[in-house]
């Protein structure tokens, strides 16, 4: 007889607790269905469009939202992924008492080098379920970005391919960024 294997599946309220005992190193993880994901280590060129993105978007929305970096979101009550850029909702607390959840999320941006698979086929889909409207997949080895709007389910109806010469126009908030500024 075949012995059947079974996961321990975490929850967001377990996972926290972890942290809060000291189990948990305090960066280079997130929860993703459950399961505690080791995050991939942040290369230069990564961190250098993550930063060009925090001031590019801090200029534009100003206090009209919050840009949030590498920061988590509540996806549901097994996922809290760390994206590497959130633009949320402005609330005057800048979500003091509770992390965000998907509700609360105008717009994700993935930086993929190595992880191109992973924020595609793992994290995209966790996105859309948690209802979060438009995300951006920027894929540092082809200089292109993908962007993903209208969810439905665990998936998004439409991609649109940005390069170099393209201006990026968001589709669900007012936003316009030049692909060539971003990779720069």
């Amino acid at each position: 007889m075949a012995t059947q294997i079974q996961k321990r599946l975490f929850t967001v309220a377990e996972y926290h607790k972890m942290g809060e005992v000291g189990i948990l190193p305090e960066r280079g993880v997130e929860l993703i269905n459950g399961e505690i994901i080791e995050m991939s280590p942040i290369g230069s060129k990564h961190a250098k469009v993550v930063k060009k993105l925090n001031k590019m978007l801090g200029k534009i929305f100003g206090d009209e939202a919050i840009i949030s970096i590498q920061d988590p979101i509540i996806a549901n009550d097994l996922s809290e992924p760390e994206p590497d850029v959130a633009v949320l909702k402005y609330r005057a607390d800048f979500y003091e008492d509770e992390l965000p959840h998907g509700e609360d999320v105008l717009l994700i941006i993935e930086v993929a080098d190595t992880t191109l698979v992973y924020d595609s086929k793992v994290k995209l889909p966790l996105y859309a379920a948690s209802g979060i409207p438009e995300c951006w997949v920027i894929d540092l080895r082809k200089k292109e970005i993908q962007v993903y709007w209208q969810a439905d389910d665990n998936a998004y109806r439409y991609l649109e391919l940005f390069h170099l010469e393209d201006a990026i126009h968001a589709k669900t908030i007012n936003l316009e960024l030049s692909v060539a500024e971003i990779f720069g």
